[in-house]
């Protein structure tokens, strides 16, 4: 199958891009690797496209003070390549290496799969575990700040207004120093993940954080284990992950809490051999 009919414009800036949302059933566009297959099975029939992949702003990777600015629009590919004029955290850079295939890490951009989120994509529980902040703008040209763990309110679910896109994704400069773990279980390379653990500590700056990913709605925060890490720099005992998960997913089967108590242990792992 193929897409209905629609027109395709390309806006300027973020705010023109923003405004674009106003009329009828229109969508913003960016790498297209969620959208695009959407539309030629038409499970999405927007009248428009609002284009926002060639804005020079949202391909912008920089520095200011201590905070690394990475544009919405700026490629997987990119980030895993370090095609960057300023350092990228080592943590990132992994993770992208780990999306999908190359060939989907060459068109899709952070800022689309954040917006999308899709609770089994990378990004959703990676900004989240190194505590990223987005930035947003509406068609008047307003920007807010909002913090990655609040941003994401289920499957497919976000805090953006219905005239917001994502500007960009901004990181402290010093989550790059950070120890950090990730695990994803898949059924096989590339695909998405049935289960992922995240674990940043920065022991500089007194940040810990864990986050258990593809859970099927936004990705969960365990900060009651975090801080038991961070104080006892040891794995935690044996079942205690599963008692967490058991408490805060109720509703989810014994081998999807399985899964994800393994990813999470993998991740710690991982940080705790460094």
């Amino acid at each position: 199958m193929k897409p209905v009919g629609f027109t395709h414009s390309f806006p300027d800036t973020g705010t023109d891009a923003a405004a674009a949302l106003k009329a009828a059933d229109t969508k913003i566009i960016s790498g297209g690797q969620s959208l695009g297959p959407m539309l030629n099975l038409r499970l999405a029939r927007p009248a428009s496209l609002v284009d926002i992949g060639a804005i020079a702003a949202f391909k912008d990777i920089r520095i200011e003070k201590d905070t690394l600015i990475i544009g919405a629009a700026v490629t997987h590919a990119r980030i895993e390549d370090g095609d960057s004029p300023v350092p990228l955290p080592a943590m990132m850079r992994s993770v992208a290496h780990n999306i999908a295939y190359r060939a989907v890490r060459n068109r899709g951009t952070i800022g689309g799969s954040l917006a999308h989120a899709d609770p089994a994509a990378d990004w959703v529980t990676t900004m989240t575990a190194i505590g990223a902040e987005l930035t947003l703008v509406n068609a008047a040209g307003e920007r807010r700040q909002m913090a990655m763990g609040s941003f994401m309110h289920g499957a497919y679910r976000t805090a953006l207004n219905a005239d917001e896109i994502i500007e960009s994704v901004s990181v402290p400069v010093g989550r790059g120093d950070a120890h950090w773990g990730y695990y994803k279980v898949c059924r096989k390379v590339g695909e998405f993940a049935d289960a992922i653990g995240a674990a940043v500590f920065d022991p500089t700056r007194r940040y810990a954080r864990i986050v258990v990913g593809a859970t099927g709605g936004a990705p969960l925060i365990l900060d009651e284990l975090a801080v038991e890490t961070a104080r006892s720099a040891m794995l935690p005992k044996d079942g205690r992950i599963e008692e967490i998960l058991a408490r805060e997913l109720p509703d989810a089967d014994r081998v999807k809490r399985h899964l994800l108590a393994t990813a999470t242990r993998r991740a710690l792992e991982k940080v705790l051999a460094k």
